[in-house]
This record gives C-alpha cells, structure tokens and sequence, in this order.
C-alpha cells in the first residue's frame, strides 16, 4: 500500500496516513478518558471513525500534524506520570496506565523517527485501506447534515489541543472544515481533468488507429507500392533497389519532381558504407551520420510516407525498420517570377509571384525581414492534398482574425483544389450570389508586404500565382501600386483620375439612357445631350447588344495569340463598329458612351471588381428602360444597402465609408505623404496601431 501511494502522488499518501495517526491517537485517548474521567484537560468527545476518516483525507500541512501530536502528546504524558505516582490507585487501574504510557512512549518514539513511521504505518493501514476509501465515498456522495454534526462535534477539542499544543490563534481552525475544503476543491479538479485527459487519449488513440505501418520487409514495401501508388503501372514511378552496408535499401520518388544531383550525391555517400560500419539501429545511423542531406526526417506511417513522395520528396526505405527517411529533394517544374500582366508599373519592382508556392513565401520573406513574420502550412482537399499556407505578423495581426480564417480553412471538404485559390474563396467565403469580390488578390510580392504590415493575413495555395489577402474592402480594391511609386500629389492625382473612371463605368450610361428617356431632367446647359436620330433597333437593345460586343471582344482578345491582337482590334473597331452605326443598327452615341463606361471598367484594379460593376450597370440601364427615375433610384438603393450589409470576415466592405472614418476617408481621397501615415488602419483591429514612433 505505502509503495503504491508512494508512486502515484507523495502528497495524497501523506494526506491518507496523517489522519490514521491521528485517529489511532484519539483512540488511545479516548481509552483514557472511559478510566480516568476526573481528569478533565484530558476529556475528549467520542471521535466518529467513518466522518473523520472521510473529511481528513485531503489533509497536506506534514509540519502542522506533527506539531500538534507531539504537543498533545507531551501534554498527555505528564498527568498521566503523576497519576503514576499515587499509592492509592487499584492494581488493574495502575496496569492499564502503565500500558497506556508504553503506548504512548512508542508512539513518540516512532514519530521522531521517520523510517519507523512509515513501516509502522505500512503494517497498520493496509487493512484500514478500504473502509477509509468506503467512509469517503459515503461522506461525499449526501451525507452533509452528518458531516456538519461531525464537524461541530468536534470542533471544540480540535481548537483546545491547538491551543495547548502551539498557542497560536491561527491553529484554532477547524481541521475537518479545511480538509472538506480541500476535498471539494480536490474533487472538483479531477472531475475537470479527467474529460481532457480522456479527450487526448481518445485523439491518440484516433491517430493510433489511422496510421498504417511500414512493412519491415522488401518484398512486402514493393508489393504494396505496386497496389497503392501503381508501381510499374505509371512510368514516373521511380523505385531503385540497393545495399549499403548489408542493408538492403529502396529509393522512392516520382521522376520530374525530385533533384536528381541531390539524390546521386546521397547514393554516392551510401556506396562507401561497409558492414562494419553499421550498428543494431541502422535507421539512427542513417539519420544521423550516412545521409547527406540537408532535410531528412523519419516517418513511420505508409500514408505519411506517401504524401511526401508525391508532394516530390523521396523515401529510403530501410529493410528491418519500421520506419523509413524523407529525403527533401525537390525540384518542381516552374517559370521564374515575371512582372504581373494586370498589375504592371512604370516605376516598381518587376517580380511577381509565380506557380510555385515556396517561391512566393520567400518573395514576401525577401521584403519583410521580420522575426513575427508566421507561415502556416496546411493542406486542403482528399485527393489533391493541395498545400495552403496563411501569412501574418504575430505582433500585429488580430488573433480572432487569424483564428478564424484558419478555422474556416480547415474545414473545407473537398476532393481538391484542382482551381487553387478560386475554389477556396468560393470555400471559405460563401457570398452566395453576390457578384462583389470579397477578397483582394494580388500577383505582387510588394503589395502583399504592404498588406501584412497593415495588419491583414494573406493566404498562399499551391500552383496559384495569385495571393489572397484578407479582409478587404470596396475602396481597397480600387487602390493600385502605381499610386505609391509616384509622388503623393501625382499618386492623388492618378486615384483621383481612377475614381472618376470607375464612377464612369457604373452611372455614365444609364444617366444618359434616363436623359434621353426624359428630355425635361437634362439641367441647363446639356440641352445639347441626347441622339439625333434613333436608330432601328430600340436603344435599350442597343445597350445591351453592345455590352455583350464589348465582353465578347474581351474574350476573343484572351484567348488570342499575341501577333493577332492588332489585327482582331483593328476588325473590331472600323469593321463591326463602323459599319454597324453606317447601317443604321447602332447611333454614334451609344457605341461613344459604351467606349467610356468600357475604358473605365478596364482602369478598374481589380478584375473581378470591374465585371461586378459590369454587372450592376447592366442593371442601373434596364431598371431605367423600365422604371425611369424611380427605377434608378431603387436599383441604386438596393445596390447600396447590398454593399452596405456585406461584409468580409466580420468587417464592413464599405468601410471608411459605412461606418464612417473620417481620418481614413481622408486617406482614401488623398494619397499621404509616407511619414504622415503613422497609425495602421483600425477596419484590422491590429496589436499595435502605430506604424513608427512618434519622435521620428
């Protein structure tokens, strides 16, 4: 018993035998007592066993108990020395005394002696055991009005042996309340502990359950890769059978995926090995001596195993070992990083982001030189495994944002992200119908550093040259880089310039439409608005058949190679538009206005921005066909409540705007100077708002 508590928890043997010394104590006085009632500083109530048992367990002072033995003790031992000395005692009488005091002495004895203690008390307590635990139980569990008479019982003697003992006010507690304190508590804690220690081992035992080992043998690694990654059934399967050392061994990679220098130096190493150089744990001494490779890891799980060769890592496999080595040795088939086609500057760095997703990290590694600078890792789909990676600064990025994004990373389910980062927005964000990006992508290594020391998180997904940065807002995705590189009177006089293009592209038309329409709204002085003549075909078609020339001829122009461009603009305007207003299809006036509301779609940053205007501009025209004034003004109310109640990862999209920032509006409509952009934007709720301090 001793030995067992003793390996479990010192403290809870030392709260379970302090208490049997004391009632083994109270025993022998309270024998004293039933003899010698006279004495009346030795008197002491009857002691319940199965309460004191109970509510003593979770005792812990060692130094206060023995105190107060030895005090009550020594206190006992002297009445009972003169009780000794008188003649006129019976002889039953003086034999009971004279065995108590031997009682007595030894107990002294043992407790000044430790080791005595603890055998005397392994020998005493191992049938006690079970009742204590028994009365414990039974205490706890709905015994409380006898616990409390206990305790009240008791109080009284506790408080005078205390103070007999020590003399200190504060030993005057009563033990029995604070050891049932102390229980409660106790079982409080375990009862907390227990659901999160059976959640991890449950976790454990998951894992435990999923991995699947490595078989031990060649003959059995080489038949299960033939059945489950199709050995000698696809031709980029590379397996190359060798022994090093009397160590049969088995190379595993996908040809075109590793380094094939990185891979011969390794064999190169290997050939050297001789029997004698290998130990029992062959394994170990691959690892860490024969390996010439700058990333090795052991893995023991065939499905582990397995995803890293087909993420392009190899595996050497290790005949009698029951797990094998990764080998980083990856080379992947790439383009070097070239200045993005959409977002090109006239002054600026000329790098964009490419296919690859380790070359993007260190694009964005190479400007922020940050220590808080965090690359998470995560991969997202059944059967594409495709790697994502979230980026942020530690010491700047909200932690409710970061969390959140990564929650909802998680818990995509999907087959694959053949698509990358446009499948995973549709993922993460579900808007539904709405035709607003509620992300900002970006192709330049640049603008995501900007974005990260602002406080926003940007997302990285494998084989994507585009990044996600997130949250965004309306007024983020009309910003270019072109804006920084110039001055700030110039950059404002771009944004500016931008602005008008963008309000062009959206309200252009369809005011002009409601002109026409309604002759006696043009104000004074734009008498002069207005066709001529109209044409053949009603001029809402007009629009509409000119919207879908222009989305047309966008197509036509991606998907046409490079020498033929010229020609395919030089059809499209003198061919289709001249010889449709020659005709009289078309009235000069719309294919004008189109041209405009088109160039400032085109002047839009964000790609996916300018269809969504497409799109609403589309509307602003037919709800005027219909409707005239009214119906503009509910299409641009709708429109606007839609902006308004959109938001992206809990922001607001039409901030600055709704809710109003003043000190941010006035950093949209003007471009500040570096050193007057002092505080971070408070849309990220970023750790700390300053950007540089404030003597400089």
């Amino acid at each position: 018993m001793r030995n067992r508590d003793k390996q479990s928890n010192p403290q809870d043997e030392q709260s379970f035998i302090i208490p049997e010394v004391l009632n083994m104590l109270e025993e022998l006085e309270a024998d004293d007592v039933e003899h010698e009632k006279p004495r009346e500083h030795w008197d002491k109530p009857p002691v319940h066993q199965p309460a004191k048992a109970a509510n003593s367990k979770e005792a812990a002072d060692d130094d206060d108990w023995v105190e107060e033995l030895l005090g009550s003790s020594d206190d006992s031992a002297k009445p009972k020395q003169q009780k000794l000395d008188k003649p006129d005692k019976p002889a039953n009488q003086e034999e009971q005394d004279h065995k108590l005091d031997a009682d007595h002495i030894e107990m002294l004895s043992i407790l000044k002696d430790k080791e005595r203690l603890r055998q005397f008390l392994s020998a005493e307590l191992v049938s006690k055991e079970p009742q204590a635990q028994s009365n414990h139980q039974s205490s706890s569990g709905g015994s409380s009005k006898h616990a409390a008479a206990d305790t009240k019982e008791s109080a009284d003697p506790q408080q005078a042996r205390a103070d007999a003992s020590s003399g200190k006010a504060q030993q005057t507690r009563d033990p029995h309340r604070e050891d049932q304190k102390n229980g409660h508590h106790t079982a409080q804690k375990a009862s907390r502990a227990k659901p999160k220690q059976g959640q991890s081992s449950n976790a454990e035992q998951e894992e435990q359950k999923h991995k699947v080992p490595i078989p031990q043998r060649v003959e059995p690694f080489l038949k299960k890769l033939e059945t489950e990654a199709g050995y000698k059934t696809s031709f980029d399967i590379v397996v190359r059978e060798m022994t090093f050392g009397d160590t049969r061994t088995v190379l595993f990679f996908m040809n075109g995926l590793a380094k094939d220098t990185v891979l011969t130096d390794v064999l190169t190493r290997l050939t050297y090995l001789q029997p004698d150089n290998m130990s029992t744990d062959a394994l170990h001494s691959f690892l860490h001596h024969y390996v010439p490779a700058v990333q090795v890891k052991p893995v023991d799980d065939w499905n582990d195993m397995l995803l890293e060769v087909l993420a392009g890592a190899s595996a050497l496999f290790l005949e009698g070992q029951r797990s094998a080595l990764i080998i980083d040795a990856k080379s992947f088939p790439s383009r070097g990083p070239e200045e993005p086609s959409l977002e090109r500057v006239v002054r600026g760095a000329r790098d964009g982001f490419v296919e690859t997703m380790l070359v993007n990290v260190s694009l964005v590694r190479r400007r922020l030189r940050d220590p808080q600078l965090r690359y998470e890792i995560m991969r997202i789909g059944e059967r594409t495994k495709t790697d994502v990676c979230i980026a942020y600064i530690d010491d700047i990025a909200d932690t409710e944002l970061v969390e959140s994004i990564r929650d909802k990373i998680k818990q995509v389910k999907l087959d694959g992200l053949p698509l990358a980062d446009k499948q995973l927005e549709e993922a993460t964000v579900k808007r539904g119908w709405n035709p607003y990006p509620l992300v900002r992508y970006s192709e330049r290594p640049d603008v995501v550093a900007a974005h990260l020391l602002e406080g926003s998180v940007a997302v990285f997904v494998d084989t994507s040259p585009s990044v996600m940065m997130l949250p965004t807002t309306f007024f983020d995705l009309v910003q270019h880089a072109e804006e920084n590189r110039q001055t700030p009177f110039m950059g404002t006089y771009l944004r500016w310039v931008r602005f008008i293009g963008i309000v062009a592209s959206l309200f252009l038309l369809p005011i002009w439409f409601l002109f026409v329409l309604q002759p006696d709204l043009k104000p004074p002085g734009l008498e002069f608005l207005g066709p001529t003549k109209t044409g053949k075909i009603p001029m809402v078609v007009q629009f509409l058949i000119a919207e879908l020339g222009v989305d047309l001829l966008r197509m036509a122009a991606v998907h046409t190679p490079t020498p033929l461009a010229t020609a395919m603009s030089l059809i499209a305007a003198i061919l289709i538009g001249d010889i449709a207003v020659s005709t009289g299809l078309f009235i000069n006036e719309v294919i004008l206005y189109m041209a405009v509301a088109a160039i400032g779609m085109f002047a839009t940053p964000s790609y996916e921005l300018g269809l969504a205007n497409r799109i609403v501009r589309l509307l602003l025209i037919v709800s005027v066909w219909a409707f005239k004034v009214p119906g503009f003004v509910i299409a641009t109310t709708v429109v606007m409540l839609m902006l308004t109640m959109t938001r992206s990862f809990n922001r607001p999209y039409m901030w600055p705007l709704i809710p109003f920032d003043l000190k941010a509006v006035i950093n949209i409509i003007i471009r500040p100077p570096v050193l007057y952009n002092r505080t971070r934007p408070n849309l990220q709720r970023p750790k700390q708002r300053d950007k540089m301090p404030r003597n400089n």
